[in-house]
């Protein structure tokens, strides 16, 4: 499997990390290669991504299912490919280093099964850490916006 694991620190509290965190909605969208999502309950969502490997060029359907909900810390997902061969898991952990600063560790794991396995994979060893650093980045800046929005309203 292809994994990733990207560390941040932000001058936010853990509660408002929590909030924003705990909502799938606010941070699918800021998937790299994300095209749609649909929320199917409180745990589970499909999420539409568009990728590029090399010369190849796909759509991946994803089920996103939330295995853990721990308040104000942690949330972990599976995801299972809908129409490629494909499974990974994530986490997203949140850990206070005083009131108002907090440690967000995001976690990516990917690998593609089947006839296409052995030609994606290693290319996926370079690819899912860029994509993992790049949503946690993004999650951060998007935390960061909201809290200056709050700011100056």
């Amino acid at each position: 499997m292809a994994n990733s694991t990207h560390h941040i620190e932000m001058d936010v509290s853990i509660y408002k990390i929590w909030s924003f965190i705990s909502s799938i909605d606010n941070w699918a969208v800021l998937v790299p290669g994300y095209a749609d999502h649909s929320i199917l309950n409180d745990r589970e969502s499909i999420w539409k991504i568009h990728g590029d490997i090399g010369i190849i060029n796909r759509t991946v359907n994803l089920n996103v299912t939330i295995t853990e909900w721990v308040e104000p810390a942690n949330i972990r997902f599976h995801l299972t490919g809908l129409n490629e061969a494909c499974i990974g898991e994530g986490y997203f952990q949140a850990s206070a280093l005083s009131d108002q600063k907090t440690m967000v560790t995001g976690f990516l794991s990917v690998s593609v099964k089947g006839m296409m396995g052995p030609m994606i994979n290693p290319i996926l060893k370079t690819i899912v850490p860029k994509v993992g650093k790049n949503l946690t980045e993004k999650v951060k800046a998007e935390i960061i916006e909201q809290e200056k929005l709050r700011v100056t309203v």
